[in-house]
């Protein structure tokens, strides 16, 4: 199409010139010689029988070789329009036929590709409905994790390299008194370094008779919440490091941002007393209490609830779970302490149960392997699914496969009296999905694979013999 000028215009313009164009020039001078062979003929008929022998021959000459003129004009101009109609049958059928030639060719390679496209067309096609029906269910999950966004704290801390990093103001000593400084904090709470960057321009460029044009890095000791009463600024709290005597006083922002700064630092109360709570190292590993508490719900359920509808749907009252929770873990109870089925009913054990396990500070399913399971359960092999799910519950470590076998079984006997609990394997998978694989860091993408969290749990109950 591109080359249609070429291939048809230019030949029919060059047609039109040259062999039009000849038979006008013919034509003109067909014209010229018949006028003038018409003029003089007129004349010679004219001339009067009285003239001179020798006029009229000369007269009779002249009347000859116009009329061979006109003759050799006249055939020449015949010629060639019939040259031009005999050329104009393929001079102008030649380019029209290699035109149509270069178009059909071209809607041919455009069927041939049509046809090379059909697959990936479809494809395309399959892609977009599936994209359009998601959409909704996709739009509901980020609309939620919008509100919670919009309702969380303005302190919200997103993921980030370090465990915690923002602005903080800190007390310097002055010859005058104390002024307070900003600065850039940052925190890791592996290797305990809490690194500082003076935020404002100071002259002589010296804070605490220290050079700051780099982050001043240190190794926290410890950390203290500051008393309201024993300073007149609010949100504050002290750190120790051992590069520098002394303590060091931080002003937070809010009191929500000095929660997270202490969280972070492991941070203390100024009057330390033992609260009869959960202790921290008790509540986030497994161990023997851990271990004996889940055998305990277990056994629990298993023997005086296992039918009751809604069984691990409906949680319990949260004051008495946690009671319940001091109760078995407190420093004073003993590893292997009962729980008393007398007390406690079936919804306070089983949340509590749900509770330990979301306590942790690992999910059971690990954050390393988390990723790992989600790919697995992703790809449309069933055969695939389980075989991966299988392998990868053998790359746990010993004491979480322990734990997970122990669960397992249990969700198994719960899932065969579905007709009176109603927990099915796909209900069982959306309770305990969350809380067998939750995401190190809660995001859009995170919420996304959820689905694919119980899809976890429902191939590790139906398949619970061969996995």
């Amino acid at each position: 199409i591109q080359n249609a000028n070429d291939v048809l215009i230019a030949p029919l313009e060059k047609f039109r010139k040259e062999q039009i164009g000849a038979a006008k020039d013919g034509k003109k001078k067909f014209d010229k010689e018949s006028e003038k062979y018409y003029s003089i003929l007129e004349k010679h008929l004219n001339l009067s029988a009285k003239k001179k022998e020798s006029h009229l021959q000369d007269a009779d000459t002249q009347i000859d070789r116009e009329h061979q003129n006109f003759y050799e004009a006249s055939l020449e101009y015949v010629f060639k329009i019939q040259e031009v109609q005999e050329k104009k049958k393929f001079e102008f059928v030649e380019p029209l036929l290699a035109f149509l030639q270069g178009l059909f060719t071209f809607y041919h390679e455009g069927y041939e590709l049509a046809q090379e496209f059909a697959p990936y067309k479809q494809q395309l096609q399959f892609n977009l409905q599936n994209t359009r029906n998601n959409f909704e269910s996709t739009r509901q999950e980020v609309e939620r994790l919008m509100q919670r966004m919009k309702s969380a704290n303005q302190d919200y801390r997103p993921p980030s390299q370090w465990t915690m990093e923002g602005y903080l103001y800190v007390q310097e000593k002055r010859p005058l008194g104390f002024t307070w400084v900003k600065h850039y904090c940052t925190y890791d709470k592996g290797t305990k370094t809490f690194t500082m960057s003076i935020a404002e321009t100071k002259s002589g460029g010296k804070v605490n008779g220290l050079v700051t044009s780099s982050p001043e890095m240190f190794k926290l000791k410890s950390c203290i919440r500051r008393k309201t009463d024993s300073i007149d600024k609010r949100f504050c709290f002290d750190i120790e490091v051992f590069e520098r005597p002394g303590i060091i006083t931080l002003q937070a922002f809010s009191e929500s941002n000095r929660k997270l700064w202490l969280e972070a630092m492991d941070g203390k109360e100024p009057i330390y007393t033992l609260p009869a709570i959960i202790s921290k190292k008790e509540e986030m590993f497994l161990n023997e209490a851990g271990f004996n508490f889940v055998r305990k719900c277990i056994h629990a359920v298993e023997t005086r609830g296992i039918t009751i509808l809604g069984l691990y749907r409906i949680g319990g009252v949260n004051s008495k779970v946690q009671k319940l929770m001091n109760t078995i873990f407190s420093p004073k109870s003993p590893p292997d302490m009962d729980i008393d089925m007398e007390l406690w009913d079936n919804k306070t054990i089983t949340s509590g149960l749900k509770n330990y396990l979301r306590c942790l500070s690992e999910p059971l399913m690990t954050f390393k392997l988390h990723k790992d399971f989600i790919v697995a359960v992703k790809s449309d092999d069933q055969n695939y699914r389980v075989e991966a799910v299988h392998a990868l519950v053998h790359k746990l470590p010993e004491k979480n496969r322990e734990m997970l076998d122990i669960l397992i079984k249990h969700l198994v006997k719960v899932s065969l009296h579905s007709q009176q609990n109603l927990m099915t394997v796909s209900n069982l998978g959306v309770i305990f999905g969350p809380t067998l694989m939750r995401a190190q860091e809660e995001t859009v993408a995170a919420m996304m694979n959820i689905k694919f969290q119980n899809i976890v749990v429902e191939i590790l109950i139906e398949h619970y013999e061969k996995v």
